[in-house]
This record gives C-alpha cells, structure tokens and sequence, in this order.
C-alpha cells in the first residue's frame, strides 16, 4: 500500500451502527454505564468527557466499547456540522462502560489490510476527510452521515510502518494534551473541594465548635478568628458575624450585545475577543483566552458593557444556562450572558466558585417557554456569603495559585495542539517525514 495508490476507505473499514437505548433508563445519577454521544466529540476530533451521560437499563451484547475503539458521528445537531464525521478513540476509564450509542459509529478494520487505527484517528481529522463529509452530508437543521459517505472517501496511505510512526508522533502530542486536561481536572476539582468546606458547608467552624484547634489548609490565625457557632440568617445558618448580600451588591452585573453582522466595520480584521455561549461550551477548563469570533474597536463600541476585564466570571444565561468560566484576557460579550466583574469585596476564584456552587439556585431562577433564561433582575437578588477580609485573603492564597497554574496548563495546551495541526496535514502529505529507527 503506498501514497500513490488510493482506494475508497470502505476497502479498508466496516462502520457498525449503534443501538437506540431507551431513554427511560436515562438518568442523572452516577452509573457505570455512559452513553456516548455527539457531545463527547471535540471540535477537530477527539473525545471529551465532561459532560457524561449515564444510563440505568439493559445493555445488549455487543454494544459496549472497549478502550481504544476508534467512533466516529454520524448526526450533528449544528448547522455547520462542528462535529460531524469526526473521530474518537474510547478512552481508558476504571469503572466506566461506555456504551455504543445511536448515531455513533464504530469503526472496524477489515482482517487483511494494512491500516493502523492510530493512524486512521488522524486521518479523518484532516480537512480533505472534513471537506467530503460536509459536501456529502443530509439535512439541514439536524446534519447526517451514514457509513456508505464514509466508504466513498478515498485517502491515500503510506506503508504500516508509517502509518505509526506518523501515529506516534501525533499522539505523543495529544498524549500529552490529555495529561494536561486531567491535571486541570484535578486542579478545579482541589478549588471546588476548598470553597465548599470553607463557604457552604462551613466545615472550620463546625471543626472549632467541636474543639479543633486547627483545620487543615486555614491559617492558624485565620482559624483562631473564626467564630465558634452559625447564626440563621434567613435562608439557612451561616457563621455568626459573618454577612449574607445580594450578590448584585458585591459585583457588578453586566450584560452584552451582538453588533450587526451586517456591518463590516465591526468585525473585519477586529482584535477584539468577543464571547458567546457557545465558545464556553467549547472549553474543556474554565479560563477562557480566546473566542470564535472578534471584533474591531467599533464593535467593542456598540456593547455598552464594552471589553471586560480578565477575571470577569462568565456564566451563559441562555441556552442552555450555566456554562461557567473566567475571562483570562479582555472579552467583550452577546446578549447570552450575565458576567460579573469582581469590583468589591469578593474575588474572582470566589465569585467563580460561588457561581458553580449555587447553580441550582440559578437554575431556579430561571424562566421561558422556548428555553429557560435568567435575567439580570432574577440573577441580581441570589445570596452569596461574604466572608471577613481575611478569610478572604486566605482562601485566595489557596486558590489563586491553582487558577494560575490551570491557565498556565491551558495556554501549554494551545501551543501543543497548534503544534500537532500544523503537523497533521504535512505528515499525510508526505511534505514532513518521520525518521524511523532501523530505517
């Protein structure tokens, strides 16, 4: 098998459908069982795992995939495709099944053929393999794939052996994107884990009421302060001299707008980073350093909210509500968000956290027939506690620090994966080539 000779990939490939699980054993509980679906596709390829789909019901046989198997969507619910036709390798997970979901398939290397399915990955994230499922697609609204479109693209491979080499090389990268990704995991995880002891279930107060004369990761002089006791304050007991606010009263609320794409000047050449939803949607951590879209200095002009400075807490107040994160750099936004500037008392890694903690609240809160959203009005009322200056400034000697290294971890992992993009397309075309030990 050489690079001069192409063939169709349905030489090389079957595509298996999966099944159609029923939706009354789907649920919100923590099972072992996780549906896979187009949403665990990364734009450009690549699975995500942060937003799990667990299933409770019957599992037939032959519909559980292991790890390695490569999947590709075959449904879309954008109208640009964003993730339609593009390919994920099932990752190792202890404890989980991931299941072979409808409009997923699985793609199985025929017995006989030279393809490595690590080299097959890459394949079909390069833009000829995009350009044919796009050209090739049905439907407008909800786009669609099926396995004989697969079949019909015609790639040309090199040998085996450099098939993975190139494989190699490329998944060094994105081994190490991965590696990144679960560290900021963890890190969100460590910042969530502190604000909840120390802010909501107020877990240093409960210790030196007890007789502790310490509490891990506090200060000893900031416990010695705390108070002994938790007063009522009206919707539930916090620690006493401690105050309870509107959160409108500790940040300023902003809101954004879309200029008109019909106008040039507010998006030719623009420099301006200018979020929507659906960038956070995007975002496998909670910082965001760019956006899909930017805008000129006229545009930024037409926002009354205009550029908001880093450290602004993003949260998407439509459609759906809730995606959370932290400006990194100035960002103006559209009408789909309440953000909040961190001009008061409380920081942002506390606002941040605040928001993710009290988004059942937010959710509550929210209204409308055609999908829910929360307004600037509702929003403003929602308590927040806020803490005496110096549990403050302890909290942020914790926290702050974990924030900087996930954003750190995360512009690391711009320039990995701007690095394996720019090698992707010149290793298929043989423009760049792999060394291989042993010739």
């Amino acid at each position: 098998m050489s690079d001069e000779t192409p063939s169709t990939l349905g030489r090389y490939i079957r595509v298996k459908h999966g099944f159609a699980f029923k939706g009354e054993y789907f649920t919100e509980k923590m099972t072992s069982d996780v549906l896979v679906t187009p949403g665990n596709f990364a734009l450009g390829g690549g699975f995500q795992d942060d937003k799990k789909k667990y299933y409770d019901g019957p599992v037939p046989d032959g519909y559980v995939l292991q790890p390695g198997d490569l999947v590709v969507t075959m449904t879309d619910l954008s109208k640009a495709g964003d993730t339609l036709g593009y390919p994920a390798l099932i990752p190792e997970s202890v404890g989980t099944r991931y299941l072979h979901n409808q409009r997923i398939g699985l793609i199985e290397i025929k017995d006989g053929v030279e393809v490595d399915k690590g080299f097959l990955f890459y394949r079909l994230r390069a833009d000829d393999y995009r350009r044919h499922i796009l050209a090739t697609a049905s439907g407008s609204t909800v786009r669609h794939t099926s396995p004989g479109r697969i079949y019909e693209f015609e790639p040309a491979l090199p040998s085996i052996d450099d098939q993975r080499a190139i494989a190699g090389v490329l998944g060094a990268l994105d081994g190490k994107i991965m590696q990144n990704r679960r560290a900021t995991r963890v890190l969100e995880r460590l910042a969530q884990a502190i604000f909840r002891a120390w802010f909501v279930d107020f877990d240093a107060i409960k210790a030196k009421a007890s007789g502790s004369i310490s509490f891990p990761s506090m200060p000893q002089s900031v416990f010695d302060r705390l108070p002994s006791c938790l007063v009522d304050s009206g919707i539930g007991p916090i620690p006493e001299g401690w105050e309870m606010k509107p959160i409108g009263d500790v940040v300023s609320i902003k809101g954004g707008a879309t200029p008109s794409t019909k106008n040039s000047e507010y998006w030719e050449e623009g420099t301006h980073c200018w979020a929507t939803p659906r960038d956070l949607s995007r975002l496998s951590s909670p910082v965001l350093l760019d956006t899909e879209r930017r805008i000129t200095d006229a545009g930024v002009q037409c926002i009354s909210s205009g550029l908001l400075p880093p450290g602004s807490v993003l949260m998407s107040s439509r459609a759906p509500v809730g995606y959370l994160a932290i400006a990194g750099v100035p960002t103006a936004i559209n009408q789909g968000f309440i953000a909040m500037v961190c001009d008061g008392p409380l920081p942002p890694t506390y606002i941040w956290q605040w928001a993710y903690a009290s988004m059942d609240a937010i959710h509550a809160r929210a209204s409308g027939t055609t999908f829910p959203e929360i307004s600037k009005k509702n929003f403003r009322p929602l308590p927040v506690v806020v803490p005496p200056p110096d549990v403050v400034a302890a909290f942020q000697s914790l926290v702050d620090p974990l924030l900087e290294l996930l954003t750190a971890t995360i512009k690391e992992d711009g320039v990995l994966a701007s690095m394996r993009d720019y090698l992707l397309p010149r290793l298929l075309s043989r423009s760049v080539r792999v060394e291989r030990a042993n010739g």
